[in-house]
């Protein structure tokens, strides 16, 4: 009698035990988690606040069920550093079971968590990172921030046709500066241009004294630069103190340097440099209108680009489950990614389906002052850039 008792009581458990597996798992498929993979310390921290807080923005004014799928989001801080990202990457899909990654403050970050994506068969949206090889790199690498040879090689053009004839050029020594220097190069020096000095800086704490110095000693026409995400601030406090704004030697970049949420810490040295770039705060339409408004009153300052790209990020991802009724597996996902095509507060943009990148306007911006606040006030337009880039190929 005690034995069969026993065995029923034990028969009891283990079903209690199979249905708490069962609503466990159920539970589970009711979820798509989203590792956010984003530098929240070191040189580019400002990069993950930023993705942080338009990650939040959106998730609170489009809630956090989609298709019937609740959203979670599992917040990861890789210091922009590749071995990190690679080892977060790995964690959040093998522990955590995540269904997408996103973030990846810089290329060398995005790289290392590729493989991972294509073993994994999982999207890797990519909110920043900005080389164009990037989406080459896996089949389910989908990017919604922008390549730098599409704002470079507007620059270069835009330069050579405007009266600027001798360039220095000051770019980060790693694979977006490298794309920033060769495609403006090439368009600057087609259109009859000269480039009279070339610095790479490192992309690790960099000192940009000595190299501003041999930008001065060169005399030229214009500086041209391109340094990632939250390092221009530093660079154009040390761009005032070596007294380049009183040379008469422009500013001009792509609109990394010139971040919005940055630029007014910068000060009036900056005042006309002219960048070409996927955003403004200052962009007139009513949907970034609406956009900076809510950021602003959510986190009392102004939004940069890295934050819109943050917000398209979110809105990709919620769009894709949409369009799967609730179907999170990568393939499914990334099928309706492709041809994705969206109002932001950047302007209009989508998802090239053959190359899976960014299909943007790209803005010519000159830094000016109204109501004692710096802006970069867009003055002409280039519709629907892909990535130079690819199109080269």
């Amino acid at each position: 009698m005690f034995i069969r008792q026993k065995t029923l009581v034990q028969g009891a458990v283990a079903g209690l035990l199979l249905l708490g597996a069962t609503a466990l798992a159920a539970r589970a498929e009711e979820t798509v988690k989203i590792g956010l993979i984003v530098p929240m310390t070191g040189g580019q921290a400002s990069t993950g606040k930023q993705l942080e807080n338009a990650v939040k923005l959106y998730m609170k004014e489009h809630g956090d069920t989609v298709a019937g799928k609740k959203i979670e989001v599992i917040l990861k801080d890789d210091a922009a550093v590749p071995d990190n990202t690679k080892r977060l990457a790995q964690e959040l899909i093998v522990n955590d079971k995540v269904n997408i990654i996103a973030g990846f403050g810089v290329t060398p970050a995005a790289l290392a968590a590729a493989p991972l994506a294509t073993q994994a068969k999982i999207p890797e949206v990519v909110m920043v990172a900005g080389t164009s090889i990037i989406t080459e790199r896996s089949p389910y690498i989908v990017r919604v921030s922008f390549t730098l040879p599409q704002s470079a090689a507007i620059m270069g053009d835009w330069a050579a046709k405007n009266g600027i004839k001798r360039v220095a050029t000051l770019t980060s020594d790693y694979a977006p500066g490298h794309d920033a220097l060769k495609f403006f190069k090439e368009h600057f020096t087609a259109g009859g241009g000269q480039i009279v000095e070339e610095v790479k800086t490192p992309l690790a704490n960099p000192d940009f004294a000595p190299f501003l110095q041999r930008m001065k000693d060169a005399k030229p026409d214009a500086i041209f630069i391109f340094v990632p995400a939250g390092q221009g601030g530093n660079l154009m406090k040390q761009y005032a103190e070596r007294g380049l704004d009183k040379t008469g030697i422009k500013v001009i970049g792509t609109g990394d340097v010139m971040d919005d949420d940055l630029m007014n810490g910068m000060g009036d040295a900056i005042l006309g440099a002219v960048t070409a770039h996927n955003y403004s705060a200052a962009h007139p339409s009513e949907k970034n209108k609406a956009f900076v408004a809510a950021y602003e009153k959510a986190y009392n300052q102004r939004p940069g680009y890295v934050a819109v790209f943050g917000y398209d990020g979110m809105h990709l991802i919620y769009e894709a489950l949409k369009k799967t009724g609730g179907k999170a597996d990568g393939d499914s996902l990334i099928a309706a990614m492709k041809g994705m095509a969206w109002e932001s507060p950047r302007g209009p943009i989508s998802i090239d389906p053959e190359t899976r990148d960014i299909v943007q306007n790209i803005y010519m911006r000159k830094v000016e002052k109204k109501d004692g606040q710096l802006w970069n006030i867009e003055f002409e337009t280039f519709k629907d850039v892909k990535d130079p880039g690819k199109t080269k190929k």
